[in-house]
């Protein structure tokens, strides 16, 4: 494809060199240049992409989309400058891969908590109905059945309209993605044209990126201010946000709720360890879910489903059958009634709605916790998430989470900030994760408790110094509880 049919929709400032030169592939790290590639130059926190330019066109790069032009021109590559490399790039990968959205229908769920579990359902929901549908999600992403590995929680701009044009190719008819709000912010979503957004709810979270509440919430709003009116806005309206992300946007605006009015509305009748009962538009039914967290994510699925036109008692049917999220409230039985649940709560938020959830349910069995905090992240939430592990539990371990290249005694000398001296008595904290899960099955013997290990949920792997080294969490808790059969 030629340079000048990709910047057409990108309204260039300047143009250095030929424009008419053919584009084999788009790329954005100088590493992996190759011969007649597009460049794209992008600012990020630690790293200026322009500083790269010399080294892209020097390894094949024919033309670069930059926000400045570098010192030293290459006469045989094409410079264009816009405003925004990483706006641009959406627009550009959009119409290079030959706007694969605009033929799948695509539907993107943003908030704090619940986008995994979601995108999931709906995948798995709308494969049991019968049609070929993608995923793009934190946990995975699927083009209809083939898995491909997932690196963030909404991929660039590039490789999300690869897997798009990927899915138009064998079939699929709809996509179902997390949208984050670093994506937001960053671009990642520009130039794509989304059939629905959901939002789920918002809470204190990634404030080391976003420094205040007030941008967080500004970011998610942006994309349905960015909607069209061909588009759908499902917002749930027990959350006090739910209803200002509907404000300003041209999409038809659709609600759910638990607790209030609402377009698509549920209700918990039943609560246990192994599932739950509800009942939604007039009708009752069983699923492995546990928790109210769970009951938002299954009502928003459905109502999705209803406003993408699928039959209501057929969609409920399957929702039912389908089981929970690998490292969502994930359930595992050991010996001497020892209970393990394993979830990826990571926010004050998630830990507490997940801590509730089992207080709501256990009846005198004890409770022990293994949290931690990541490395590098925002920091104020670190207290908070201490006084709520401490608060709704029987006994607390803290350990390591992803320490990234932080000091992993700095990240618990922070949580344990948040503990008064009761808590702090009662307290352990232990920095090696295998030793605090090994730990907390030993104290809950021989008398049985429920032990949730939170933080990481499907991650497989631990990340300190920049390495990571294989760490799954269901796996660790299943070789300790088969070592306490024995």
């Amino acid at each position: 494809m030629l340079l000048t049919d990709l910047i057409n929709d990108v309204h260039p400032l300047a143009i250095q060199g030929s424009a008419a030169v053919a584009i084999r592939s788009l790329g954005l790290s100088s590493q992996t240049v190759e011969e007649g590639q597009l460049f794209f130059a992008l600012r990020g926190e630690t790293t200026d992409g322009h500083r790269f330019i010399g080294d892209a066109t020097a390894a094949g790069a024919t033309a670069v989309i930059c926000e400045r032009l570098p010192t030293n021109i290459d006469p045989c590559a094409c410079y264009v400058v816009v405003k925004d490399s990483r706006a641009a790039m959406g627009v550009i990968a959009a119409t290079f891969y030959g706007h694969p959205s605009r033929w799948v229908k695509v539907v993107g769920i943003t908030g704090t908590n619940g986008k995994t579990t979601t995108a999931t359902l709906l995948y798995r929901l709308f494969r049991a109905l019968g049609h070929k549908a993608g995923l793009l999600s934190t946990v995975a992403n699927y083009v209809d059945d083939r898995e491909v590995a997932a690196t963030h929680t909404t991929p660039d701009a590039i490789t999300l309209n690869r897997l798009l044009s990927e899915m138009t190719l064998v079939g699929c008819s709809c996509c179902f993605m997390e949208v984050s709000s670093h994506a937001i912010v960053q671009e990642r979503i520009a130039g794509l044209n989304f059939a629905g957004a959901l939002f789920s709810n918002i809470t204190h979270d990634h404030l080391d990126y976003h420094k205040t509440f007030s941008d967080y919430i500004r970011a998610k709003k942006t994309f349905f201010d960015r909607l069209s009116r061909h588009a759908f806005a499902l917002l749930n309206v027990d959350d006090r946000n739910g209803r200002l992300m509907g404000q300003n946007t041209n999409a038809a605006v659709k609600t759910y709720a638990l607790h209030t009015w609402a377009d698509f509305r549920a209700r918990i009748v039943e609560n246990a360890f192994d599932g739950m009962q509800l009942h939604i538009d007039g009708m009752d039914v069983w699923t492995p879910l546990i928790g109210t967290f769970n009951a938002y994510n299954l009502l928003a699925a459905y109502a999705t489903a209803q406003l993408l036109g699928a039959d209501k008692h057929e969609a409920l049917r399957l929702l039912s059958a389908i089981p929970p999220v690998a490292g969502r409230f994930e359930t595992l039985r050991g010996a001497d009634n020892i209970t393990v649940i394993v979830d990826y709560a990571h926010t004050p938020d998630a830990l507490q709605n997940v801590l509730r959830t089992i207080n709501d349910i256990r009846r005198d069995e004890r409770l022990i916790t293994v949290v931690g905090c990541g490395g590098n992240r925002d920091t104020a939430k670190r207290p908070l998430m201490a006084q709520i592990a401490a608060a709704h539990s029987d006994r607390v371990i803290f350990t390591s989470d992803n320490p990234r290249f932080e000091d992993p005694e700095a990240i618990l000398h922070d949580m344990k900030a948040g503990l008064d001296t009761a808590q702090r008595t009662q307290s352990l904290f232990i920095t090696d994760r295998r030793e605090a899960i090994r730990t907390a099955l030993m104290l809950a013997q021989p008398a049985g408790a429920i032990v949730l290990i939170a933080g990481k949920g499907h991650e497989k792997y631990q990340e300190v110094n920049g390495l990571r080294t294989a760490f799954d969490d269901v796996e660790v808790a299943k070789e300790m509880l088969e070592g306490i059969k024995k």
